[in-house]
């Protein structure tokens, strides 16, 4: 159970976003509200009141810096946003609306209860309450996301979220250091419990950290993000010593990652850096795009037989045995609970554990959720899945569609990566944060720009092609030049 100081950590949160907000200029103090708060305020420590959405470090951060940022917007020297492309503005727009509309969809197709067995074990349909509840949610979910989409939009502020991320990483690097060698201590010793299974971060002869997130993997694709976004930061800088800094800081970065134990965040890693190291600016994002496209549609693929899970499982074996057998498990549980969301693929089953799988006789649950994928197809269906998974795609795809017309900086064709290197991540573990929408946010706020055809800083310009005679415009003897007498001289 959280002590006191949690509470009052928790609480105090409002303040720390007021200093943050007068200090910084509104897209670093947004960015910093919402990374810092998810990596040091507590877990599993809030007001649960009725109606309303739980008061967590979830929504403190989010709702503190959404009316921080309406105070900001009030003041007349704050910049005002750039016009939007009304079709793409429109997409996003109707996707946000979709994620509202689908809790009602889902509570009036499941009011009937399960029951399991006579009676033994049994599940109450959902009401229109539950659709309440499911929207308050989802609201909180989405605030980081419409801040992101609203304030974080240009190729500096991309720059400056990339720059909170890496800090915050190196921020970790000394709590982490202290739990591998004494074992994840810290949210016990400073908060009063233990958020999680404590036989779940035992790795062989050592620890997995877990600081002040849900779950070691939390701090393991947080820590992935790190690596990637500091990585951006040596290519983007100028400066020799400021490059010479960033790469030293990657490599730190990339240390601290490997002794979170986690082989998904660090072959993701090893996966991507090449890509940012080797590639030029438009394949890194076709990378992006094709790793958005399979994220988008992988239930798809997976329930069309096209995902190479049995080679996936063997390579995984040739490098860590007792990895493999846990990815095996995950597999099987994916298939049978992707079997039994396809018995409503519309707009799913709900929350309360009804779209998980049980013992007929006893009642006992045999099915464990890892995925954020087979989470949100299994509770809303499709109709959820494609507002989830859309709106963190989209940003990647459209980047891709509008290439040329955009002219993305290096900082945010690397903000590309790192948030497809987060989608990645989300078909083996649930590790969707504030943070993630935050990066998908950004990323539609970039892609929905109107004002595109002027490129980003830290793009190279393209040399002006001279127009060809046929181009130009005739002159009329008036205003054609004179022709220019040259005086020869000649030798004898």
């Amino acid at each position: 159970m959280p002590n006191g100081f949690a509470y009052l950590v928790l609480l105090s949160w409002p303040l720390v976003t007021i200093l943050l907000f007068r200090v910084l200029p509104l897209p670093k103090a947004i960015a910093w509200t919402i990374v810092a708060g998810y990596l040091f305020l507590p877990e599993q420590t809030g007001f649960d009141l009725p109606v309303l959405p739980q008061v967590d470090k979830t929504l403190i951060p989010a709702l503190s810096a959404a009316v921080m940022a309406w105070v900001k917007l009030r003041d007349p020297t704050t910049p005002r946003a750039a016009a939007a492309a009304p079709a793409v503005k429109k997409l996003f727009v109707v996707i946000l609306g979709l994620l509202l509309v689908t809790p009602f969809v889902t509570a009036l197709s499941n009011s009937d209860p399960i029951i399991i067995g006579d009676g033994v074990f049994f599940i109450p349909g959902l009401r229109i309450y539950d659709a309440l509840s499911i929207i308050n949610s989802t609201v909180v979910m989405l605030i980081p996301f419409v801040l992101g989409w609203r304030f974080l939009t240009t190729e500096e502020d991309h720059a400056a979220l990339l720059k909170v991320l890496a800090l915050g990483g190196i921020a970790y690097c000394l709590p982490i250091l202290i739990e591998v060698r004494l074992s994840p201590q810290l949210n016990t010793w400073i908060y009063g419990f233990f958020p999680h299974s404590f036989a779940q971060h035992i790795r062989g002869d050592g620890y997995r950290p877990i600081v002040f997130l849900n779950h070691g993997l939390w701090v393991a694709i947080f820590m992935a993000s790190a690596v990637l976004a500091a990585t951006v930061l040596w290519k983007v800088r100028q400066d020799k010593g400021e490059r010479l800094g960033w790469a030293l800081l990657t490599v730190l970065l990339l240390g601290a990652l490997v002794l979170v134990k986690s082989l998904g965040a660090l072959l993701i890693v090893l996966a991507v850096l090449p890509v940012m190291v080797v590639l030029r600016p438009r394949g890194q994002v076709l990378v992006a795009a094709l790793l958005a496209g399979i994220v988008l549609f992988y239930p798809l693929l997976r329930g069309g037989g096209l995902v190479p899970v049995d080679w996936i499982v063997t390579t995984v074996e040739g490098i860590a045995p007792d990895r493999a057998r846990s990815f095996e498990f995950r597999l099987d549980n994916e298939d049978q609970l992707l079997e039994r969301a396809n018995l409503k693929p519309f707009a799913g089953w709900g929350g309360w554990g009804r779209p998980l799988i049980y013992d007929e006789t006893t009642g006992r649950m045999l099915s464990v959720t890892d995925g954020a994928w087979i989470i949100v197809i299994g509770q809303g269906g499709w109709l959820r899945y494609l507002g989830v998974f859309g709106l963190l795609s989209l940003p990647i795809l459209l980047l891709w569609t509008r290439f040329g017309s955009l002219r993305p900086g290096l900082a945010t064709i690397g903000l590309s990566l790192v948030l497809a290197a987060g989608l990645v991540d989300l078909l083996p573990n649930a590790t969707l944060t504030p943070v993630t929408w935050l990066l998908a946010g950004a990323l539609a706020g970039r892609v929905q720009l109107a004002t595109a055809g002027k490129p980003e800083p830290g793009t190279p310009e393209r040399p002006a092609r001279a127009p060809h005679r046929r181009d130009r415009p005739a002159l009329s003897k008036a205003t054609r030049p004179a022709p220019v007498r040259r005086e020869v001289r000649f030798r004898r």
